[in-house]
């Protein structure tokens, strides 16, 4: 099944080219409930299927939110196992983000708080508007990140400044966020979706087998040891040695022509 067909309630899916671009609409925040959730993780597992997607950008109705959280006027009604399995859903969700063997660049307009800052984690690259903001307020409810942001957060900034985060619970401006390295880039709100176009279509023009095992490797790696690391690195190394797009690569390079990629 294509990934733009089937009803969604809350994204908006655009196929252009071979980018599907992902639209979170769902006023006036874009707040993450569980069919939001659900419909996010259906969308990425489409995208895995579809061949005709090379490349996702994920991003949002307008220039004030991203997404700002989960939606907190349920939570007075759910018990502990009920948000377990809460998070169980949006973890599974973000999970097919992170290990789609395709790029996903996150094109952040607003207000990333709580589950809309997990979101965006869970993204390869992140380009944020100047009028973005990023937090984990999840301790100012009595709560804590639990859509994967004390796992993810740490492993992008580092452990110190995601602890100051998480235990504060205070917000981060876009440049800031740069600083830090939760975010890749800034631009102006105007330059957001062509900057996150340019950046996947200079993407897409490198050999598609080697995009994903780099992901591969990287999202596997971070969870191994270091030799353990290098050892799947040699191993999807050797395997793309055996590809046509090495071939045509280093034809390409030898030629001073650009390669024909064909994703064999």
């Amino acid at each position: 099944m294509r990934m733009t067909e089937g009803m969604y309630q809350y994204l908006q899916i655009q196929q252009e080219e071979d980018v599907a671009v992902i639209t979170l609409c769902r006023p006036k925040a874009n707040a993450l409930n569980r069919q939001m959730l659900l419909e996010i993780g259906e969308a990425f597992t489409r995208a895995a299927q579809d061949d005709g997607v090379k490349g996702v950008i994920v991003t949002a109705e307008g220039e004030k939110f991203f997404a700002a959280g989960a939606e907190i006027s349920g939570f007075l009604s759910l018990d502990a196992m009920q948000a377990r399995e809460l998070s169980r859903v949006a973890q599974e969700a973000f999970g097919q983000i992170e290990t789609l063997e395709k790029p996903v660049i996150a094109a952040i307009n607003g207000y990333a708080l709580g589950g809309g800052c997990e979101l965006a984690m869970a993204c390869d690259i992140r380009i944020a508007s100047t009028k973005a903001v990023f937090g984990q307020p999840e301790v100012s409810l009595g709560i804590m990140p639990c859509f994967g942001g004390t796992q993810r957060l740490p492993r992008l900034v580092g452990m110190g400044i995601a602890r100051e985060l998480i235990y504060t619970g205070r917000h981060v401006e876009a440049e800031e966020a740069m600083r830090i390295g939760l975010v890749n880039r800034v631009v102006a709100p105007e330059a957001l979706m062509p900057a996150a176009k340019e950046m996947m279509a200079q993407i897409l023009s490198k050999a598609p087998l080697a995009i994903s095992a780099c992901k591969t490797a990287i999202c596997r790696g971070i969870e191994m040891d270091l030799s353990q690391g290098l050892e799947l690195e040699r191993d999807l190394n050797g395997l793309l040695f055996s590809t046509k797009d090495k071939t045509e690569g280093v034809q390409a390079f030898l030629e001073k022509r650009q390669p024909r990629f064909c994703g064999k």
